[in-house]
C-alpha cells in the first residue's frame, strides 16, 4: 500500500467516524434494519435454495418473523408493565432489607457509622415518585405525546425500520456483490478472506448470542416462577439480556432474584430454589447452547467486550452500543490477521 493510500484509508476512517456521530440520531432505524436483514438473510437464502423466488422468500421470511415479534411484544409488554408496578411496590421493602440485614455488617467491616450511610429519604422520594408516575407504559406515552414533533418522529422510526429491512433483504447479495466489485482485485483475496472471517464472527454472535440470550430468559423467567416469585419475567428477562457478557447475566440475575425471593418469602429455602435454577441455566448454557449455537469462533475476551460497549456507548451514544460488539468482532478479525502476518515476517524472528 502506497503513502497516499495509506493516507486515503485514513482519511475515509475518520470522515466516517465524524459522519457516524453527526448523523447518529437518523441512522437508528436504518441500523436496526441492517442487523434484522443481515440475520434473516440465511432463512432467506435457504428458501431461495428451494426453488423459492428470493422477493418471496422474503416476504415468507419477513411476515414469519413480524408474526413472532408482535405476539411476544403483547404477551411480554403487559407483564413486564405489571411486574415494574410490583416491583415499585416492593422497593421499600428492599430497602428496609438493605438496611437492617446488609449495611449493619457493612458498618461493622468498613468502620462506617450509620449515620453516615440514610436510606429512609431515598425510599420516601421513591415512594411518592411512584405513587405519582404510574405504570411506565402510560407515563412513557404521556411524555412523548407532549411533543407531537417528537411522537411522529418516533413513529415514521418504527414504521421506517421494516420498510428498510425489506428492501436490505431483498436485495441483500446484490449489495455484497456491488461492494465486492470496489475491491482492487490484488487486494482481494485479502479482504475476502477477512470479510468471512468476519461473517462467521459476527454471524456466530448475532444469531447465535441472540439465541443464548433469548432461551437464558425463557429458562430464567419460567424457572423463577415455578419458585413462584412475584419479578420472575423482570428479573428472568434482565438476566438473559446481559448474559452476551459471560457470567455477568447470572451473577446479577441470582443476586437480584435473591434479594427479591427473601424480601418475598423470608426464608433460606426458596434461595437454594433461586441457586438451582440458575444453576440449570448457566449449566444448560455452557454445556448446550453455546457450543451448538455459538461455538469458539467470536473470541472476544469479557473484558474487551464491556469496553467495547462502554466506549461505544460514551462516543456514539446508543447506536454506539448497538454497534460495539460487531465493530470489536471484525477489530479483532483485523488483529489477529496482522499477528499472524507479523509471526510470519522478518521483523518477529529479527534479532
Amino acid at each position: 500500500m502506497t503513502e497516499s493510500n495509506k493516507w486515503m484509508v485514513m482519511v475515509t476512517v475518520t470522515a466516517s467516524a465524524l459522519l457516524l456521530y453527526i448523523l447518529a440520531p437518523v441512522l437508528m432505524p436504518f441500523i436496526i434494519a441492517a442487523v434484522l436483514a443481515y440475520i434473516s438473510d440465511p432463512l432467506v437464502d435457504r428458501l431461495e435454495a428451494r426453488k423459492l423466488p428470493r422477493t418471496l422468500a422474503v416476504v415468507t421470511v419477513f411476515v414469519g418473523l413480524s408474526l413472532i415479534a408482535v405476539l411476544t411484544l403483547l404477551v411480554l409488554i403487559p407483564m413486564i408493565e405489571r411486574q415494574v408496578d410490583v416491583f415499585a411496590q416492593k422497593l421499600p421493602s428492599y430497602i428496609n432489607l438493605i438496611q437492617s440485614r446488609l449495611l449493619p455488617h457493612i458498618y461493622q467491616f468498613f468502620g462506617v457509622s450509620e449515620t453516615d450511610v440514610q436510606l429512609f429519604d431515598l425510599k420516601s422520594s421513591l415512594q411518592d415518585y411512584w405513587n405519582t408516575a404510574g405504570g411506565f407504559t402510560q407515563n412513557a406515552l404521556a411524555s412523548v405525546s407532549r411533543s407531537g414533533l417528537a411522537f411522529a418522529g418516533l413513529i415514521a422510526n418504527l414504521l421506517l425500520i421494516p420498510v428498510v429491512t425489506f428492501y436490505l433483504l431483498r436485495d441483500w447479495d446484490h449489495l455484497v456483490n456491488r461492494v465486492n466489485e470496489l475491491i482492487p482485485r490484488r487486494s482481494q483475496p485479502v479482504v475476502a478472506r477477512l470479510a468471512r472471517e468476519s461473517d462467521e464472527v459476527l454471524g456466530s454472535f448475532l444469531r447465535g448470542q441472540m439465541m443464548v440470550m433469548m432461551v437464558l430468559a425463557a429458562i430464567y423467567s419460567i424457572g423463577l416462577s415455578i419458585v413462584g416469585l412475584d419479578l420472575a419475567v423482570l428479573i428472568g428477562l434482565t438476566a438473559g439480556l446481559i448474559s452476551f457478557v459471560p457470567y455477568l447475566g447470572f451473577i446479577v440475575g441470582i443476586l437480584f432474584a435473591g434479594i427479591a425471593v427473601f424480601v418475598q418469602f423470608q426464608d433460606v429455602l426458596h434461595l437454594g430454589y433461586i441457586a438451582i435454577v440458575f444453576g440449570i441455566g448457566q449449566a444448560f448454557e455452557g454445556m448446550i447452547l453455546t457450543p451448538l449455537l455459538v461455538g469458539d469462533r467470536i473470541g472476544l475476551h469479557p473484558v474487551a467486550v464491556i469496553f467495547a460497549v462502554l466506549a461505544g456507548g460514551q462516543l456514539f451514544g446508543f447506536i454506539g452500543v448497538l454497534l460495539a460488539l460487531p465493530v470489536a468482532a471484525v477489530i479483532a478479525v483485523i488483529l489477529r490477521y496482522l499477528h499472524e502476518r507479523y509471526m510470519e515476517s522478518g521483523l518477529y524472528g529479527s534479532e
